[in-house]
């Protein structure tokens, strides 16, 4: 970080302090408080640190206004439709696209580690048969820890790298087996003779008992859902990795903790929330009801999957997830599907009222993506997983950036202490 030339001023009862504004390469100025509370003696106030920023970094920038997503620069709607995952990978880890050599050689890594240890399944089955998968990836990605000691140290540079390599290779392989359990049926192993993206979706829907060829339009689609989530700035799931890797957690440990917080249906469950909607609705003549209610300020219901928090004209990549929704649903077609009838008859009338324009509520990510995994097969219960599987990189990119930051400290929040002060302790019996 250069030395700031501007500054802020901040008086309280007549002093005055001079605070430190540091200018992005992109975004709002940042004013330094790093030291208010040792001159001034007091903290901030920010409830969901959504106007702080508790670091600085190259990787991911959005601009919610503007309805931008660039990662390492490169604009997120270009490499949906012209790169691919394992390509986006590489520039989230490294800052650039790889050449055609460099790539070739990174894929290939990434292949060769897609096995996990065969011990690793009896963890799988120690859990019930009606565990969610999240819980399921929350514990066996916890205890990669216990099987892979040699990348576990986290101020070995060798380490790192082995570790991330690990984790965006092993991920698909564990999503998979905790769905495959979850339903009953054997485990199915990686094939190096597939890209990422047809690898996870053979690892889910084959058997044993009759060949499974991947459809490359399925595999294309399943490609774009990764890349559009693989990394999106400071959000929960990313701060949780980053403060538990601020305590000198292991790799594995940070990454199991981002799957918990990403969870939770306020951060990772959009696109099940979508989906449990258009359940709610249930039939093509019930949309215009569920419409008027979302336009009726006076009720509280909304439309889940139109809009988005922090995009406040439209999601950069809902576009090109719209495009695959549409090549997925003309294969697999939507006449035996009621709620894909629905989804795609809400997403016509929805786009089709000017209210909606007005508001900028446009259909976003989560809605088409809820949808494509939808039409593939996947149960509800899938889909944050796949998230997670997703955004592995991002997690692990954030991770690598902090360890190598001079300016790492571990995480403490301040708080606004409302409670009693000092009081004496009274025996039970004088009460």
């Amino acid at each position: 970080m250069t030395e700031s030339k501007k500054t802020a001023t901040l008086t309280i009862d007549g002093q005055s302090y001079e605070l430190p504004i540091h200018s992005p390469t992109a975004g709002p100025d940042v004013i330094d408080i790093r030291k208010l509370y040792a001159q001034a003696g007091v903290f901030t106030y920010d409830p969901g640190f959504t106007s702080t920023a508790a670091c600085d970094s190259t990787i991911t920038f959005i601009d919610g206004d503007k309805g931008e997503l660039l990662h390492r620069g490169y604009p997120i709607d270009q490499l949906a439709a012209e790169s691919h995952y394992l390509e986006v990978c590489y520039a989230l880890l490294y800052g650039d696209l790889p050449d055609a050599d460099t790539l070739d050689k990174f894929e290939k890594l990434i292949t060769n580690h897609t096995m996990i240890h065969e011990q690793m399944h009896n963890f799988f089955r120690g859990f019930r048969r009606d565990a969610h998968p999240m819980a399921t990836m929350v514990g066996v990605v916890g205890a990669m820890s216990a099987f892979y000691h040699d990348s576990t140290d986290i101020d070995d540079a060798h380490q790192r790298e082995v570790a991330s390599i690990r984790l965006i290779a092993k991920m698909p392989t564990i999503a998979a087996m905790a769905y495959k359990y979850s339903i009953g049926q054997p485990f199915v192993y990686p094939r190096n003779d597939l890209d990422y993206a047809s690898n996870f979706l053979n690892m889910c829907f084959s058997v044993p008992a009759e060949e499974y060829k991947v459809d490359p339009v399925l595999a294309k689609a399943m490609d774009r859902i990764f890349t559009l989530h693989a990394d999106h700035e400071q959000n929960a799931s990313t701060s949780t990795v980053r403060l538990a890797s601020s305590s000198g957690a292991n790799p594995f440990a940070c990454i199991a903790a981002g799957i918990a917080c990403l969870w939770g249906p306020a951060h990772g469950g959009a696109n099940q929330a979508c989906l449990e909607m258009l359940k709610e609705i249930g039939s093509v003549d019930r949309i215009p009801e569920f419409i008027a209610r979302a336009k009726d300020k006076n009720d509280s219901y909304r439309l889940m999957g139109f809009g988005h928090r922090v995009y406040k004209n439209f999601d950069p990549r809902a576009t090109v997830m719209k495009e695959s929704a549409d090549e997925v649903l003309e294969l697999l077609g939507v006449e035996d599907n009621p709620l894909l009838q629905v989804a795609m008859e809400l997403e016509k009338q929805a786009l089709a009222d000017p209210y909606f324009a007005e508001k900028k509520l446009f259909p976003n990510v989560d809605f088409y993506s809820g949808i494509i995994l939808e039409a593939m097969g996947f149960p509800t219960s899938m889909f944050t997983p796949i998230f997670a599987m997703a955004r592995t990189v991002g997690w692990i990119s954030q991770w690598k950036e902090q360890l190598d930051d001079p300016q790492l400290k571990i995480g403490r929040p301040r708080q606004l202490y409302m409670g009693e002060t000092a009081r004496d302790y009274v025996a039970p019996d004088k009460r």
